[in-house]
C-alpha cells in the first residue's frame, strides 16, 4: 500500500458511516424516490467526492489529485452505461419503484467489495507481469468496438448463469413480498423476485468492473487513489439512477463517448512502454468526449414521452 494504514482506516470508516446513513435513512420508509430527492443526494455525492479531491491536493501533492480526478471521471462516465442496464433489468422484471432502491443499495455494497478485489488483483498482476499492460489494453480496446458497434442494449436472465444457479437452489415465489429476498412459505424457505433481480445487478456489475478497473489502472496503480475514486462514483450511482431514470433515451449517443474513451485509455495502455501520455491529457479527453456525446444527444434526441408521474416527480 502506498499510502498510511490510517488513511486506508479513516476512509473505509466514512464510506461505512455514509452507507449505515443511507440504510437509516432510505431502507426505513421504502418508497419511489422522486427526482428531486434523487437529485439533491446526486450533488451530495459529487461535492464529497470534491471535497476528498481537494483533500488530496492540499495534503498529498496535485498529481495525485489529478489521478484521482481523472478516475472518479472514468468510473462516473462508465456507470451511466451501468444505469442503462439497471432500468432494462428492473423493466423486464417489474420491479416496484419503492422497491428498487432497496436492491441498488445491496447491490452496490456488493460492488465495492468485488472492485477492492479486483483492485488489488490487477494492481498486483501489472507490478508483476508487464505483458499484462497489453491484456489491458487490448480488452479495452475491444470492449470500445463493441460498445460503439452496438445499436440496442437486451438483457437475459434466463442466459445469466448465476442466476440460473440460483434458481437450481432456492425455490422462487412468483411475486414479490414487499422488499424482502426471501420469505418463509409453509416452514420453507424460499427467494422472492427481487432477490433474482439483485443477483443480476450483482453479476452486471461485475462484468461492467472487468471494463472500469483497468481503465482506471490505466491511470495510476496506486490502490488507494483507484478504489476510492471507485468508490465515491459507485456509492453516488444509486442517486444518479433515480435522477436519469425515465430521461436516459434523450442519450442516444453517449455510448460513442464511452467507446472514445475506453478506446483511448486502452490505447494508453498499449503505448505506455514508449510513450506516457500525461494524466491531464486523459483528464481533458474524458470531459470533451463525454460533452460532445451529450451535446450530440441533446441537440438530436430520440422523442421521450414523459408520463404525468415523472413530471409530478420534477416538480
Amino acid at each position: 500500500m502506498e499510502h498510511s494504514l490510517y488513511l486506508w482506516i479513516g476512509f473505509t470508516l466514512f464510506i461505512i458511516i455514509m452507507i449505515i446513513i443511507d440504510l437509516v435513512i432510505f431502507s426505513r420508509n421504502p418508497h419511489k424516490i422522486t427526482i428531486k430527492e434523487s437529485l439533491t443526494w446526486t450533488g451530495i455525492w459529487i461535492a464529497l467526492a470534491c471535497v476528498f479531491g481537494a483533500g488530496l491536493y492540499w495534503f498529498i501533492d496535485g498529481s495525485t489529485a489529478t489521478d484521482y480526478f481523472t478516475g472518479y471521471l472514468i468510473e462516473k462516465s462508465l456507470s451511466m452505461d451501468n444505469i442503462f442496464v439497471f432500468i432494462l433489468i428492473f423493466g423486464y422484471f417489474s420491479v416496484p419503484p419503492k422497491y428498487q432502491h432497496e436492491v441498488l443499495f445491496w447491490g452496490i455494497f456488493g460492488a465495492l467489495i468485488f472492485r477492492f478485489v479486483f483492485i488489488f488483483a490487477g494492481a498486483a498482476l501489472l507490478e508483476q507481469f508487464d505483458w499484462v499492460v497489453y491484456i489491458f489494453g487490448a480488452f479495452l480496446v475491444y470492449t470500445a468496438y463493441k460498445l460503439a458497434m452496438e445499436t440496442e442494449k437486451e438483457v437475459h436472465p434466463e442466459n445469466n448463469p448465476i442466476v440460473q444457479w440460483t434458481k437450481k437452489w432456492f425455490s422462487v415465489s412468483d411475486q414479490y413480498h414487499e422488499d424482502h429476498f426471501f420469505i418463509r412459505h409453509k416452514g420453507k424457505l424460499m427467494a422472492t423476485p427481487l432477490f433474482i433481480v439483485l443477483v443480476m445487478i450483482e453479476t452486471t456489475d461485475i462484468i461492467f468492473a472487468l471494463d472500469s478497473v483497468p481503465a482506471i489502472l490505466a491511470i495510476t496503480t496506486d490502490e488507494f487513489i483507484v478504489f476510492s475514486s471507485n468508490a465515491f462514483a459507485i456509492l453516488g450511482l444509486r442517486a444518479l439512477y433515480f435522477a436519469l431514470d425515465g430521461v436516459m433515451s434523450m442519450f442516444r449517443h453517449l455510448h460513442y463517448g464511452l467507446a472514445a474513451i475506453l478506446g483511448f485509455v486502452g490505447v494508453k495502455f498499449l503505448i505506455s512502454n514508449w510513450y506516457h501520455i500525461p494524466t491531464y491529457i486523459t483528464l481533458i479527453f474524458i470531459v470533451l468526449a463525454f460533452a460532445v456525446s451529450i451535446t450530440a444527444s441533446l441537440i438530436r434526441p430520440e422523442e421521450v414521452e414523459i408520463t404525468a408521474s415523472q413530471e409530478e416527480d420534477i416538480k
